[in-house]
């Protein structure tokens, strides 16, 4: 019997010895296949982050297309016109510049190309053009149907409060006026 009782033992302690090793190598393979997932879920994240960034860019695209053929053709420019029509016909055209400009400028900040402090800095100085000043005047009115919440909207409400700035700025070196926000 005690014999027996020996060879049990060190059956049972093999048996241990295995099952630990089983659990120990099942951990491993479900820690790979976890790792495996995740890795995967980054590259479809990046995938989708660089169609959306093509997407913006042909958007872009299209829409610098679009205003190009309104500034040539007047024809055009009345489809899309929401102007004052007491602004004369070429101001209107100047405004579509204008507002290529600034589509511009919101995508190249929308594409991660430049940061909010750059994409303020540029607009600070775009709008030391009165044309463009005029041009932001003009277009209030299509960025108050904005959704509030857009980025596009928070763009808006920055640059307003860059203008507000820069009209109440007692200094003539425009290139420090205003604090980019930080939120």
């Amino acid at each position: 019997m005690v014999t027996r009782k020996k060879i049990t033992g060190r059956f049972n302690s093999a048996a241990a010895g295995i099952l630990v090793a089983t659990a120990g190598l099942t951990l491993a393979v479900r820690q790979r296949r976890t790792e495996k997932d995740r890795l995967h879920a980054r590259q479809l994240e990046l995938e989708e982050l660089a169609i959306r960034r093509e997407s913006l860019a042909h958007q872009q695209r299209m829409h610098w297309e679009l205003l190009t053929r309104a500034i040539d053709d007047p024809s055009l420019a009345e489809v899309i016109d929401t102007y004052d029509k007491d602004i004369p016909a070429e101001r209107r055209r100047q405004f579509f510049y204008a507002n290529a400009w600034y589509v511009n400028l919101y995508h190249v900040h929308r594409a991660g190309l430049v940061d909010r402090d750059e994409l303020y800095a540029a607009l600070r100085e775009f709008f030391q053009s009165p044309i463009f000043r005029e041009y932001w005047e003009a277009a209030r009115h299509m960025r108050a149907s904005l959704d509030e919440t857009s980025e596009e909207a928070r763009v808006g409400r920055m640059v307003d409060r860059l203008v507000q700035d820069l009209d109440e700025a007692d200094t003539d070196e425009w290139w420090v006026v205003g604090t980019p926000p930080t939120d």
